[in-house]
C-alpha cells in the first residue's frame, strides 16, 4: 500500500492567536468590551466607569424643593396679613356694625354663603365631562375663593382650579376649555335672571338714575371691540399661538357637545350659574335685613345683578371696589339711605370675604402642601 505524496494533502492553517484588541461575542450576539489578556493591563478608555450623582448635590436638591413648597404654602397667609394691615379700618368698621346687627339674619347670610360655594363646585363639575371627587372639588373652590380676593379679574380662582384639574389628570386643553366655558356661561345665565327680577321690581324702579349715559355705552362697546380685535390679531399673526388656539377651540367645541348630551351636566352648569347670583344677592339681603335696610329681597338681588353686570368686568380683586360702589349707588336709587346701604355692603364683604378668608387660605396651603394643587 503506497502513501499519497505530501504535496497532495490539504493545507491546514493554524488558528490565529487572539489579538489584544479583538472582541468577543456572546451567545445572544451582543458585542462585549475588548478582551484583555489576564495581565495587569488596565481596561481601555472605551469602557468608562459608571458615575453617580454625589450625595451633597442630591441633598441640596431635596432641601431646595422643601423650601420652595414651604414658601408657596406660607405665601397666601403673608398676603392675607398684608391686606388686613392695609385695609384694617374697613374691616373694623364692618365688624363693629355687624356686632349690633340681628344675629339670626347674619346666620342666614352665612348659610347662603356656604350654599354659594357648593353651587360654584357644581358649576365647575358641570363644565367638565370627567367626574371629579366632590370633597376635593369643594375644598378647591374654598381655596379658589381665597385666591380670588388677592388677584384681579378672577385670575386667582382660575389658577387654583386649573392646578386642581391638572392634578386630577385632566389634559391642559380640556382644563382651559372648562375654565372658558365656566366664564362664558355665568354671564349668559344671568341674563334671564336679570329679566325676571326686572319684571319683579319694575314698578318701584327709577330707570333714569340707573340708565348709563351715551359715553359709558360707547366706552364699553369700544373696550369689547378692542379686546376681540386684539385676540384675533394675535391668533392670526403670531404663528406659535395659532396651533394652541385651534386645539383649544376644537377641544372646547367637542366638550360643549358632549356636556349638552348629559342632563346632569346641563343642570349643574346652567342651573348653578343661574342660582349663584340669587344666592349672592340673598346674602346681601340677609345682611341688610339684619341692619334694618328698607328694601325688599327682590330689590336687593336686582341691585346686585345690575351692579355686577355694569362693572363686573373691571379687573379688581374679587370685584371689591367697583361692584361695591355700584351696589351702594343702586340701592340708594331704589330708596335706601346712603349710610345704611354702605353699611350693608361693608357687612356683606366682612361676612363673605374676611370671615371665610382665613379658613380658605389654610385650605389653600394644605392643598399645596399635599400636592393636590
Amino acid at each position: 500500500m503506497s502513501l499519497p505524496p505530501l504535496d497532495s494533502l490539504p493545507a491546514t492553517t493554524p488558528p490565529a492567536a487572539p489579538s489584544p484588541t479583538s472582541t468577543t461575542t456572546t451567545a445572544a450576539g451582543d458585542v462585549s468590551c475588548p478582551a484583555h489578556p489576564a495581565s495587569t493591563q488596565p481596561p481601555p478608555a472605551t469602557c468608562p466607569p459608571t458615575t453617580t450623582c454625589s450625595p451633597p448635590a442630591a441633598a441640596r436638591l431635596t432641601s431646595l424643593s422643601r423650601l420652595t413648597r414651604l414658601v408657596v404654602t406660607l405665601f397666601p397667609l403673608l398676603l392675607i396679613g398684608t391686606w388686613a394691615a392695609l385695609d384694617r379700618s374697613a374691616v373694623l368698621d364692618g365688624v363693629a356694625r355687624l356686632g349690633d346687627a340681628d344675629p339670626w339674619w347674619l346666620l342666614a347670610g352665612f348659610l347662603f354663603t356656604l350654599l354659594g360655594w357648593v353651587v360654584a363646585a357644581c358649576v365647575r363639575q358641570g363644565a367638565l365631562p370627567e367626574r371629579l371627587p366632590p370633597g376635593l372639588l369643594l375644598a378647591s373652590q374654598l381655596a379658589a375663593g381665597a385666591a380670588n380676593h388677592v388677584l384681579p379679574a378672577s385670575i386667582g380662582a382660575h389658577a387654583v382650579t386649573l392646578r386642581f384639574l391638572r392634578g386630577r389628570g385632566i389634559p391642559l386643553a380640556r382644563a382651559t376649555a372648562s375654565l372658558a366655558l365656566y366664564s362664558l356661561v355665568k354671564p349668559m345665565a344671568r341674563i334671564p335672571v336679570l329679566i325676571v327680577f326686572l319684571m319683579a321690581v319694575g314698578d318701584t324702579l327709577r330707570f333714569g338714575a340707573l340708565a348709563p349715559d351715551r359715553s359709558t355705552l360707547l366706552a364699553a362697546a369700544g373696550s369689547a371691540a378692542l379686546g376681540l380685535t386684539t385676540v384675533c390679531l394675535l391668533v392670526t399673526t403670531v404663528r406659535p399661538l395659532r396651533r394652541p388656539a385651534v386645539d383649544f377651540v376644537r377641544t372646547a367645541l367637542t366638550d360643549v357637545r358632549i356636556l349638552h348630551t348629559r342632563p346632569s351636566r346641563v343642570l349643574a352648569l346652567w342651573g348653578g350659574s343661574a342660582v349663584a347670583p340669587v344666592l349672592q344677592g340673598s346674602t346681601i339681603a340677609a345682611v341688610g335685613f339684619a341692619l334694618g335696610l328698607p328694601l325688599s329681597w327682590a330689590q336687593v338681588v336686582f341691585a346686585l345683578l345690575i351692579a355686577s353686570t355694569a362693572v363686573g368686568a373691571v379687573p379688581a380683586p374679587g370685584g371689591i371696589g367697583p361692584v361695591d360702589a355700584a351696589m351702594v349707588f343702586t340701592m340708594v336709587s331704589l330708596g335706601a339711605p346712603t349710610g345704611l346701604s354702605t353699611a350693608t355692603v361693608i357687612g356683606y364683604r366682612v361676612l363673605t370675604v374676611w370671615i371665610p378668608l382665613l379658613p380658605g387660605t389654610l385650605i389653600l396651603s394644605a392643598l399645596v402642601h399635599r400636592k393636590v394643587l
